[in-house]
């Protein structure tokens, strides 16, 4: 009996991966163990290896399909055995395999007075029998996960796009229907079915929630502009480059997209005294190898201040979901890393609670992790405050765009010298860039600046810091 190869669930938040490159194809043997495929989270990538010894009876998928966890993407075993009972039923047959498994139809045509008249099905007909069968079985198609978040918010799903295999429903579908939901009062939701007017994306009432008063007036048909014309197609044989979007770039939209979509940001910026965490820097250099204390970064110097100052602010390391506020009475620090497959953030659990030393550690490890495509999904996920990092490529302040549903990001500048005043004269003192941006939502100005405040002068007096 032939053995089904299955995609794997990488991580308790993964749904689905995508099927980079197979490394076998069909009718090849393959060993015990021996990489099959390489495939592709939303954030790395690793190799799915045969559970048996023997020959590569079918793919069920191609190269760049997106392919839900858990479900049949290849079967293993002896040359000619049936692998129809392992054909996942989001899958589409190709032609042949079709043809080969749907028996020829026995009809009565009209005109030979009952008498069975075989007709052959063609190759073609037959696939579009199966490619019908296929569409109606993925049409509203939606994961066990999406469909239990979606029941416990009462959400309906009949008008959502699906982003899975062949359009199907599956969690983060239904994480950015319910960021996007509009919260409408009764009377605003009677005026919006008359037609004669539209909804912001916001209101004024307690949460954000639509209001009567809030409503627009349609614009009449006669004044509506016009479409905008079609986009302008580059001519044939003009060197353009298409790129589809999808991996850990379709990620990053999307979150992007939502992010922006769904809280107020507001950025804030400060600078702080550098002068203490480079001459701490330049001391760690020269250290005893033995201490392991000579590659600890800057970044790292920064990672454990603000770990250790978020402590004193709750209001920030917090999440902002479904009208809930959650803050977290330890800091788990996410931080931006710079891959060759785009921004990826892991977090660093419980940092708050480890040593500048296992703070260093932790982050070389998984920016490690990172760039080499092999970080856990695990690592992913569970953020309550993220740093971002922009100042080796000489930027002086930015606006860090907020990690939903975390409710603030720090974004951090290079050093540049500031005239300072002291002791009635200038002096040009080294000062760090930092951009502060918060979710106005749930986040005042003043605790955001606070915070700011906070970290500066506990940068500045580094060392009072490490003797806690």
């Amino acid at each position: 009996m032939a053995t089904a190869v299955v995609m794997p669930k990488l991580g308790n938040t993964v749904e689905t991966s995508i099927i980079v490159n197979w490394k076998k194809k069909k009718g090849d043997y393959v060993a015990q163990g021996e990489a099959l495929c390489e495939i592709e989270t939303d954030k790395a990538t690793m190799d799915v290896e045969s559970p048996v010894s023997g020959t590569l009876l079918e793919t069920f998928f191609q190269e760049g399909d997106e392919v839900p966890v858990m479900i049949n993407i290849a079967a293993v075993g002896e040359p000619g055995e049936s692998v129809d009972d392992l054909w996942p039923a989001n899958a589409t047959r190709k032609p042949e395999q079709a043809a080969s498994s749907v028996p020829i139809q026995q009809t009565t045509a009209p005109g030979t007075n009952g008498r069975d008249v075989t007709t052959a099905a063609t190759v073609s007909d037959v696939h579009a029998a199966s490619s019908a069968v296929e569409v109606s079985k993925e049409a509203g198609g939606i994961s066990p996960r999406a469909k239990k978040l979606a029941a416990s918010k009462a959400l309906d799903v009949s008008d959502i796009q699906g982003t899975g295999p062949g359009g199907r429903i599956i969690e983060r579908d239904i994480q950015a229907a319910l960021a996007n939901r509009q919260r409408i009062t009764p009377l605003a939701k009677s005026m919006l079915a008359k037609g004669d007017f539209v909804a912001p994306p916001q209101g004024t009432g307690a949460g954000g929630r639509i209001t009567s008063k809030d409503l627009i007036a349609s614009v009449p048909a006669t004044a509506r502009a016009q479409p905008a014309a079609a986009p302008v197609v580059p001519a044939a044989g003009e060197d353009v480059i298409v790129i589809p979007v999808r991996g850990t770039r379709k990620v990053i939209a999307t979150r992007m997209l939502t992010s922006m979509q769904t809280t107020a940001q507001l950025t804030l910026n400060a600078s702080a005294d550098a002068r203490a965490i480079l001459d701490y820097r330049k001391r760690l250099k020269a250290s005893q190898d033995t201490l392991g204390l000579q590659d600890v970064t800057i970044n790292d110097l920064l990672l454990f201040v603000v770990s250790r100052t978020l402590l004193q602010y709750p209001d920030l390391n917090a999440h902002f979901a479904n009208d809930t506020i959650t803050q977290y009475k330890t800091v788990h620090l996410g931080f931006a890393v710079d891959t060759p497959r785009g921004l990826i953030v892991p977090v660093i659990r419980n940092a708050s609670t480890l040593s500048l030393k296992q703070i260093s550690h932790a982050a070389r490890r998984l920016a490690a992790a990172c760039q080499d495509g092999s970080v856990s999904p695990d690592d992913l996920n569970g953020g309550t405050f993220t740093v971002t990092n922009l100042g080796s490529l000489g930027i002086e302040s930015f606006t860090p765009v907020l990690n939903v549903p975390q409710v603030a990001i720090l974004g951090v500048g290079n050093i540049n010298l500031k005239p300072v005043e002291v002791n009635g004269e200038v002096a040009f003192i080294p000062h760090l860039g930092l951009s502060l941006t918060i979710n106005h939502q749930v986040v005042d100005g003043a605790p955001g600046a606070r915070f700011l405040q906070a970290l500066s002068k506990n940068l500045a007096e580094l060392e009072l810091m490490l003797a806690l």
